[in-house]
């Protein structure tokens, strides 16, 4: 009697804990630069009023199940979560050629670059859920140096969170409020060790308060479970890391949002 107790105390537990996260997931269309695009937002329906609010930008492959992924896992978290359109609707590949293409065309000039990733925050910026005074932005390879160089614009953001992007330092003499965490693999090789150094040099010599953590043995896309199946050497998944990865970047979210 006591066993059949527990396991109806248990199932009751799951279908409550099952109808308090009511994931929304939405399509948005937006446009930037006469391109048409198309991201993803996620919030809770379960959580009241108006909250912290997250940019998602993708890895080089373009808005994939992945990033998707990960707009959702925040949502859960109770944020709201949009993830942008870097490329234009329907860009989305698993080819590293066509991937390398895109991000050329993408950052191939800076201002351009920063100005579609600010298209993306400003509708995250404009959902009636979001507190626009508490916003961050995340990005992983392609999309972690996008969070940087959105950070080096001044944008309204509390911090950025890069997962193993490119190491971009900051124009020098700049002071912005925004915080940085860096989060990269050790035994990255799309980074070489002389850029990761003038990267830290640059960034000591800066007025950011930055973070910067390496997790040993860890390749590029660490994060991401089908790295693997690229068939690259340089990517390689590392659930270690992206566990601890992702720990360190609600530990941060906690304490540039007061939560």
């Amino acid at each position: 009697m006591k066993t059949k107790i527990i396991a109806f105390v248990t199932a009751m537990l799951l279908i409550a804990a099952s109808a308090s996260a009511a994931v929304v997931t939405k399509t948005v269309s937006y446009t930037h630069d006469g391109v048409d695009l198309e991201g993803l937002i996620a919030y809770d329906e379960a959580v009241k009023g108006k909250r912290p609010a997250v940019l998602v930008v993708h890895e080089w492959w373009g808005l994939n199940d992945y990033a998707r992924s990960r707009v959702k896992q925040l949502a859960g978290l109770g944020y709201v979560a949009f993830g942008l359109d870097m490329y234009g609707k329907g860009k989305v590949t698993s080819h590293p050629n066509q991937a390398g293409t895109w991000m050329k065309e993408i950052n191939a000039n800076v201002n351009a670059w920063r100005a579609r990733a600010q298209a993306g925050l400003s509708v995250l910026a404009g959902h009636p859920m979001t507190d626009t005074a508490r916003m961050a932005a995340i990005g992983y390879c392609f999309g972690g140096a996008t969070v940087q160089q959105l950070a080096y614009t001044g944008a309204n953001l509390k911090g950025v969170v890069s997962f193993h992007g490119s190491p971009i330092a900051p124009p020098v003499g700049l002071d912005s409020p925004v915080k940085i965490l860096f989060l990269h693999g050790a035994a990255d090789p799309f980074a070489k060790p002389e850029q990761v150094q003038a990267y830290l040099a640059a960034m000591g010599k800066s007025n950011f308060d930055w973070q910067a953590i390496f997790y040993g043995g860890a390749r590029h896309s660490f994060t991401n479970p089908g790295a693997d199946a690229v068939g690259m050497e340089a990517l390689k998944y590392d659930k270690s890391a992206d566990m601890r990865s992702w720990a360190a970047m609600r530990a941060f979210f906690d304490e540039i949002f007061g939560s």
